[in-house]
């Protein structure tokens, strides 16, 4: 035990000055700031038009709520499911994959998490050792730097196209003998892009030819306008990529923190070490509302689907009459224009929330995220007071 630094009381650590004389904290947490996105929100007032949350703002599908319910009435969620979750569920996960992108998952290779999230921290727990590398987009999702760090990674931000996609060749050229992951996010947060077959194609062969594993975040998977999703998996020849899926933005189902990674047998077996010591199960109640999801009607996912693409509609006509360039979002409900200097804080100031693109890496600087999980009314209320934040620091 460290000793206890001098002039260290219990009073000045209840008088706001906890550090003095305590235990150190792990340089793989200090590392790690707490979301910039965060930030954002609390600056906004209360009655701000909120444009940065990344969540449907439809309720999950009846169905769904109805699974969790039978569960919980039955007695089926009152105890640990198996650590990689329910067999039903996972061949729902299965039967998923199947229909849907004719990739045929075994069950065995999938383990429920507690969302997406869980699942690329389990992912990149179970592939990274200290100082090895993690390329991942920039502008990209925020966890992916800070799950990094907490593995103890080194993380490697790469740039992105014009057109907001990730290049194969900028990967394959970033790679070193120090690289052990790279992500691949489609469609994209926070961007909204989504990949070519072709380039899905060159990442898979990147991970065999480099033998470094592809992890591909497909959380936005069924949420695509234009193109077609397409998975690494379907491309690999070996096992060097893993997936991770979710029903959180699919089926509205970002409160119940159900998701799930899926890889070869011996990729799995590692993630379990990491998921069964650090969260046992995924939430029983969750995973039979999952199972209901996944198995159940798909048609609110198609309805849900063409909503968000009108919206997309009239954010990038509204933008466009603003004056804002905006690479055309294929999937997701993010929409990323390059702004003016101070428009930013312009818009929060006059109340709506939209999200700065540094919060999401150095290359986002100059550009914002909007989501338009909101109603048509809102959006076009929205832009009306975007327009004016626009011209005042012009």
């Amino acid at each position: 035990m460290r000793p206890a630094a001098a002039g260290w009381t219990l009073k000045s650590y209840r008088d706001g000055n906890p550090t003095a004389g305590m235990t150190d904290f792990s340089r793989r947490v200090e590392e790690v700031s707490i979301s910039g996105i965060r930030e954002v929100f609390e600056a906004a007032g209360e009655d701000a038009i909120n444009l940065g949350l990344g969540q449907p703002d439809f309720p999950t599908p009846e169905h769904a709520r109805e699974g969790a319910i039978e569960a919980i009435r039955a007695g089926k969620a009152d105890a640990y499911t198996s650590n990689k979750g329910t067999r039903s569920l996972r061949e729902a996960i299965a039967g998923r994959y199947a229909a849907d992108t004719n990739l045929d998952v075994d069950p065995e290779h999938v383990i429920a998490t507690a969302g997406g999230s869980e699942a690329l921290h389990i992912a990149l727990e179970a592939h990274v050792d200290p100082g090895e590398e993690v390329l991942f987009p920039d502008p990209g999702f925020v966890s992916y730097d800070a799950l990094t760090h907490i593995a103890g990674g080194v993380p490697k931000p790469v740039g992105l196209r014009d057109d907001l996609t990730m290049d194969p060749a900028a990967v394959e050229a970033a790679i070193t003998d120090d690289t052990a992951v790279f992500v691949v996010n489609s469609p994209a947060n926070p961007t909204g892009a989504v990949q070519s077959p072709e380039d899905m194609r060159e990442f898979a062969r990147i991970a065999d030819e480099h033998d470094v594993l592809c992890l591909s975040d497909e959380v936005y998977e069924h949420i695509v306008f234009e193109g077609e999703h397409r998975s690494p998996l379907e491309f690999a020849e070996s096992d060097n990529v893993v997936v991770v899926g979710a029903c959180s933005k699919t089926y509205s189902m970002t409160g119940w923190r159900l998701g799930w990674v899926t890889g070869s047998n011996r990729r799995i077996e590692r993630m379990l070490r990491v998921h069964q010591y650090g969260q046992a199960c995924a939430t029983a109640a969750a995973q039979h509302a999952a199972e209901a999801a996944l198995s159940g009607p798909q048609d609110v996912v198609d309805e849900m689907v063409a909503s968000f693409e009108e919206r997309r509609n009239v954010l990038l006509d509204g933008l466009d009459d603003i004056g804002l360039d905006c690479p055309t979002p294929k999937g997701a409900f993010y929409a990323m224009p390059r702004v003016p200097e101070g428009f930013v804080d312009e818009v929060i100031d006059r109340g709506v929330v939209v999200v700065p693109g540094d919060a999401f890496g150095e290359r986002g600087a100059g550009y914002a995220r909007i989501s338009y999980a909101v109603n048509i009314e809102t959006l076009e209320e929205a832009l009306s007071i975007m327009d004016d934040a626009y011209r005042a620091v012009q």
